[in-house]
């Protein structure tokens, strides 16, 4: 069966076991620390989580390409509806995810949630489809556009090499590991600074398009819900673009044990954060439109970009810069969170024990960070990596949704469990049922890509009998494993 706990003892090398293994309580639990015994460190202030849930959801969308919803809405105003309505649905789920993570205070995040709630099977597979595929590819998806726009000051007459973009891709991606195997405090710094960076980029098109609106640029804003109609499939696709384009409110949760004061930073980090990513969206989206109209923006390469060039002359050129910086603080926060996973899922006996020990001088999971490298460079160079993003973006829902509704399963299972922070359950109902229509939808409109992301994610169940349940395995295999 599972791996028996493993002592917390110090190794030969430069590293000792994080924790025992199984299900145990998390840092907060009250029991007393070994001798000797090293932990990740609470370092997390609340303004640090501020900065990791907005520097990983602030991405290169808004400022690139937010024309999906457009597309699928086909009017303005409709269009700026979804995106309100999106970061209302995204802070309820952002919500939930505060409930859990102050009742249950390990970090790994969806991990985590599922294997307190729904068993070791649904959270090994969670974090084999993550380890594997979603989350190489989702960095090196975000590295490629890092890569892109920080090269396109040197690139505006003609067009960018493709080896040249990957080369400071890899660069990138090797700068951010290095970063966050070598010291939480950094990591952290570096995101704050990101972060303001991003809303200082926001800034930049919101006052110019409030500006414009003083001014009455308001024509693009007539009759702003006519246009095209949208379709019966059109309206539910937009809504999973936006929802995409909120996504990352849930990595706080990913580093539970190293936030001060969780009952009460997390919480207050998910709401502050939430409502100003919502604000900032919805803005940015009504500034563009102040002075590109429905039909520009759809034929906009990069929106931010147009934008600039038409009011701020030779400033556009730091538009790029930010975009890059944008597209840097979300790997960053991205990496910093889902190692976590990885460590937990090793503390719990789900990956190889190596992923579960910390560096004894840094206090940082090394080996759980380093692990996404060489699978992230086979993703860059190998992978057709939109295809595979495509195949597996409904497993993020899936199991987004699965979480949810275990929060409404522990109410019921554990009604004693002490809550600091509880939300009405209309609200996990309301979004659990989201997130399953949003799966049911891409199982319909898309069937081939979603049959694909479904069957590599049924893999973790041969895998976890394979690897974690049998027991009588061969001296080599077990060797293989490390065990």
């Amino acid at each position: 069966m599972f791996r028996k706990a493993a002592v917390p003892t110090v190794s030969n090398g430069s590293y000792l076991q994080g924790q025992a293994n199984g299900k145990l309580s998390s840092m907060d639990s009250g029991q007393p620390a070994r001798e000797g015994k090293v932990v990740l460190k609470k370092k997390v202030t609340l303004l640090r989580g501020i900065s990791i849930i907005i520097g990983t959801i602030i991405g290169a969308g808004i400022f690139i390409s937010p024309k999906g919803i457009l597309k699928n809405t086909g009017s303005v105003g409709m269009s700026l509806t979804v995106w309100t309505v999106c970061g209302i649905l995204s802070l309820f789920g952002a919500l939930c995810y505060a409930e859990l993570g102050t009742c249950i205070k390990k970090s790994g995040g969806h991990y985590t949630y599922i294997l307190e709630a729904f068993g070791p099977l649904p959270a090994f597979v969670r974090v084999w489809v993550e380890l594997l595929i979603i989350r190489p590819a989702a960095t090196a998806v975000i590295s490629l556009a890092f890569g892109r726009y920080i090269l396109e000051p040197f690139f505006m007459q003609c067009e960018i090499p493709e080896l040249a973009i990957k080369l400071i891709t890899a660069v990138g991606i090797t700068l951010v590991m290095v970063l966050n195997s070598t010291s939480v405090s950094w990591s952290a710094r570096i995101q704050m600074f990101l972060t303001f960076c991003k809303l200082v980029a926001i800034l930049i098109i919101i006052v110019p398009g409030v500006i414009q609106l003083i001014k009455g640029e308001t024509q693009h804003f007539k009759n702003a819900f006519a246009g095209n109609d949208a379709s019966v499939m059109g309206l539910p696709l937009a809504f999973y673009s936006g929802m995409y384009a909120y996504s990352g409110w849930f990595y706080l949760n990913f580093v539970t044990e190293e936030v001060e004061n969780p009952e009460k930073n997390i919480p207050l980090a998910i709401c502050i954060s939430m409502i100003i990513v919502t604000v900032g969206y919805v803005l940015t989206n009504v500034a563009y439109f102040t002075t590109i109209s429905a039909g520009e923006l759809l034929l906009s390469k990069a929106v931010a970009v147009t934008f600039a060039e038409r009011l701020m002359g030779n400033f556009s050129l730091a538009v790029p810069v930010f975009v890059a910086l944008s597209c840097f603080g979300s790997m960053n926060g991205g990496i910093f969170a889902v190692s976590r996973m990885f460590f937990v899922a090793s503390r719990e006996g789900h990956l190889p024990e190596i992923l579960s020990m910390i560096h004894v001088r840094k206090h940082t999971p090394l080996p759980a960070v380093i692990v996404l490298h060489p699978l992230t460079m086979i993703m860059l160079f190998n992978g057709d990596l939109y295809s595979l993003l495509n195949f597996l973006s409904f497993a993020r829902w899936l199991f987004i949704g699965l979480v949810v509704a275990g929060l409404i399963y522990l109410r019921y299972k554990c009604p004693d469990m002490p809550r600091p922070f509880k939300v009405p359950l209309f609200i996990p109902a309301l979004f659990s049922f989201t997130c399953l229509f949003m799966v049911a939808l891409s199982l319909y409109s898309d069937p081939v890509n979603t049959g694909i992301g479904f069957a590599i994610t049924l893999t973790g169940i041969p895998a976890y009998y394979l690897f974690i349940v049998w027991d009588n395995k061969p001296k080599w295999f077990r060797k293989l494993l490390g065990k």
